[in-house]
């Protein structure tokens, strides 16, 4: 039972025995004391002063005899402006250090026998690479998955990749009318940049025909929509739809392309789906979906031919559902896609991880679903919104081609690593070894610099900050774990077991308490982690967790230490603290290396 559970439950007896005041027992209560003062947990004592008819301080005081009296894992108490300050016995604490410090799985809350949450994330187009946006996106929904299943829930991670619309008709026609056959194989390009590459040249065509009909004495307007590349796009559309076969063997070819392309930039990101869905497969699902509607009467048929839903009693607007031309949108596909998976998972929670831009898309799609159409499950969408991720050079434009791609970006935290690694000389690696410890600190790097950021917030990457071995980094974190490493491999050596067993009565110092408080907090802080769906608390808090073991190392010598049972007490404490970072740096989908 967590302290502040056993804690509550007895200031609900106290209560009632005191004052004849009856509550719920709600650890909620119970409060970590402040810093500046002294104590471990902190009881508020205002509530129950009226009833209690006395002084703030005199409550506080009869309520703290009271405790020390009865519970045994209280060792006394202070009273500030009826704040009832608790310090809790070193039994209690030795007793958790010599339960945790060697549990591979702590913080792993038991699996719950229910419905899966499921979690969509990735979500590319098949025009374009994987970028920088994109890496946000995925290294959230990763985290967010696994810090769900430390929670216990049975989660399902699923991808829908967009591989049909407009956007991709761009890439085919511009590879068509320009590519001469170039091939991923004949360029020696990924798939997915090859792809993408075409997408940027068919923007560049666009600009200039559209330049060209401007100077023929067009409006802006209608060089936009007659512009000659643009309509091959949408004829290309129209037959994709209509299952021409030349359109969808082409289609096909270049989707394989960029399949290849993104598995490569997955399988280095450590990202991995049980499912992934192609909009290709499901539009059509939601086109039914929107006749289901149209026979309801709660869609209609707009004069330009459109089907469309009006929301405006909701405080939205009308949303065209299929085009005057019968063509899908967005929305479609999004609802033949969340039939499909409910029909397949009945998932207690269908959790989209999508950029904050896209907040009035599912607003809608949670809106038609389970209003207009009434369908249950509609009202278990959740979106999980975040911000976007700029760079010091300003915003990315995929069409203009200065997105930062993600595969150039994980080469660069690579070098960083690299640079910054070998600037500390004190490695000794051969050359295999240091590749993969590059590797490891770039892509942590880039991974916890993401992650450490609230999701809701935009956020600028800068990759040189993220490299830091001083600062709020993974590679500060990394070096950590490393170091622990390393006494514990000196233990070894000198032959101490530091898995024999201390009597619990160790009296422990302020800074063996003070880790060990902290470590106590961890599944906890994995807990609120998974109720607010933000990494950011576990990248933090192991971040505080790190400092605060480099403050300890510094300030309580381990080796120097002649006291045998203090020794193996600090080493333990080390242990925890590896245990603890390596555990919560997972949830995050970093690893971190035994040498550095």
């Amino acid at each position: 039972m967590k302290i502040e559970t056993a804690l509550a439950t007895a200031l609900q007896k106290t209560l009632s025995e005191l004052y004849n005041i009856s509550i719920e027992a709600d650890a909620s209560l119970i409060q970590p004391t402040r810093k500046e003062f002294e104590g471990d947990l902190t009881i508020v004592v205002f509530p129950y002063v009226k009833l209690a008819r006395k002084a703030p301080d005199m409550v506080a005081k009869e309520i703290g005899d009271k405790l020390c009296s009865t519970v045994d894992f209280i060792s006394g108490y202070n009273v500030v402006k009826g704040y009832l300050n608790l310090s809790i016995a070193d039994n209690f604490w030795n007793e958790q250090l010599h339960s945790h410090f060697q549990d591979a799985a702590y913080g792993q809350a038991e699996r719950r026998q229910e419905a899966p949450v499921l979690i969509e994330y990735s979500s590319p187009n098949t025009n374009k690479p994987l970028h920088l946006g994109h890496v946000r996106n995925n290294l959230l929904g990763h985290s967010v998955s696994q810090i769900l299943q430390a929670c216990g829930y049975p989660v399902v991670q699923v991808n829908l990749v967009n591989d049909r619309g407009i956007h991709i008709c761009k890439s085919m026609v511009a590879w068509l009318r320009y590519g001469n056959g170039e091939t991923p194989e004949s360029s020696g390009m990924k798939g997915d940049h090859l792809v993408g590459k075409y997408y940027v040249v068919f923007d560049q065509h666009y600009k200039e025909e559209q330049k060209e009909l401007i100077d023929k004495g067009l409006s802006d307007e209608e060089a936009t929509q007659q512009a000659p590349i643009m309509l091959e796009a949408r004829e290309m559309l129209r037959k994709w739809e209509a299952g021409d076969e030349e359109v969808r063997k082409l289609w096909e070819t270049m989707n394989q392309w960029v399949y290849a392309g993104f598995d490569a930039t997955y399988e280095r990101l450590g990202i991995h789906f049980d499912k992934t869905y192609y909009e290709s497969n499901t539009y059509l699902l939601g086109k039914s979906l929107v006749q289901e509607g149209l026979d309801k009467s709660v869609f209609y048929r707009h004069e330009d031919g459109s089907v469309r839903v009006d929301l405006t009693d909701e405080g939205l607007d009308e949303k065209v559902l299929l085009r005057k031309d019968g063509t899908s949108v967005y929305m479609t596909q999004d609802l033949g896609t969340a039939q499909l998976r409910y029909e397949e998972f009945k998932p207690q929670k269908m959790i989209y991880v999508v950029g904050n831009e896209q907040n009035y898309h599912f607003d809608v799609l949670k809106l038609v679903l389970g209003k207009k159409l009434e369908k249950e499950f509609g009202n278990s969408i959740y979106h999980l919104s975040y911000g976007m991720v700029e760079l010091p050079s300003g915003k990315m434009k995929s069409r203009e081609g200065t997105v930062v791609d993600a595969d150039d970006l994980m080469d660069n935290m690579f070098q960083e690593a690299k640079a910054s690694t070998e600037a500390l000389g004190k490695f000794d690696f051969q050359s295999e070894e240091a590749e993969k410890l590059y590797e490891m600190v770039g892509l942590g790097a880039l991974k916890y610099f993401i992650l450490k950021v609230d999701p809701t917030k935009n956020m600028l990457f800068n990759p040189a900050e993220s490299i830091d071995f001083n600062g709020n980094t993974a590679p500060f974190i990394q070096y950590t774990h490393a170091r622990i490493c390393s006494l514990l491999r000196k233990a070894a050596e000198q032959g101490i077991a530091i898995t024999e067993g201390l009597n619990d009565s160790t009296a422990l110092e302020a800074e063996e308490k003070q880790l060990i408080k902290m470590l106590y907090r961890y599944p906890q802080v994995v807990l609120s982690a998974g109720d607010s769906f933000s990494p950011a608390l576990i990248a933090n808090y192991i971040y505080d967790v790190a400092k605060q073991f480099n403050h300890f190392y510094q300030e309580t010598p381990i080796f120097k230490e002649t006291d045998e049972r203090k020794r193996i007490l600090r080493l333990q404490i080390s242990q925890w603290v590896a245990v603890t970072i390596r555990n919560g740096m997972k949830l995050l989908g970093i690893d971190v290396p035994e040498k550095m």
